[in-house]
């Protein structure tokens, strides 16, 4: 992956002074889903519990459908070892993205990228090259943009 990146270092991207300025990509900040229970909110389930207040009682308190304080229960404990912030804690690591990057798992795929890089082809080039090369193949198909992001975040 390295030899792909000093190939941009050559010449093949007018974008790299403004990367390297910038520090690199930065990959997006983590935001919670609009509809995800809040802390506060899974801290008042736990206080609910602890006073032995029914499932439809916390619901009618939070604003939120009985269903969705049941599951959340349910999946963080029961009703006896319901804790906020171990729920927090889950939800924000099952949140992450556990997918390797592309190219650090398939190894033909980013020598195949680095071949193209070689030629002075475009990512979006390749990834329509590769798409047209490898129809019924998913692991040897990725977007320019995943390259992209690749280079940047894995490299800098």
């Amino acid at each position: 992956m390295h030899d792909i990146v000093r190939m941009f270092d050559r010449g093949h991207s007018s974008i790299m002074p403004t990367i390297y300025q910038a520090g690199g990509y930065r990959p997006p900040e983590r935001k919670r889903h609009s509809q995800s229970l809040s802390l506060a909110e899974q801290e008042e389930i736990s206080r609910c519990l602890v006073i032995k207040q029914s499932i439809r009682e916390i619901a009618r308190r939070l604003s939120r459908a009985p269903s969705t304080i049941s599951r959340e229960i349910k999946r963080n404990g029961g009703l006896k070892n319901y804790r906020a912030a171990n729920a927090e804690q889950r939800a924000l690591d099952k949140a992450l993205r556990p997918k390797q990057c592309k190219l650090l798992v398939c190894p033909d795929l980013c020598r195949l990228i680095a071949i193209k890089l070689g030629r002075a082809w475009s990512l979006q080039q390749i990834a329509g090259w590769l798409k047209r090369q490898y129809p019924d193949n998913g692991e040897m198909q990725v977007s320019h943009e995943t390259i992209y992001k690749t280079l940047f975040i894995q490299t800098l």
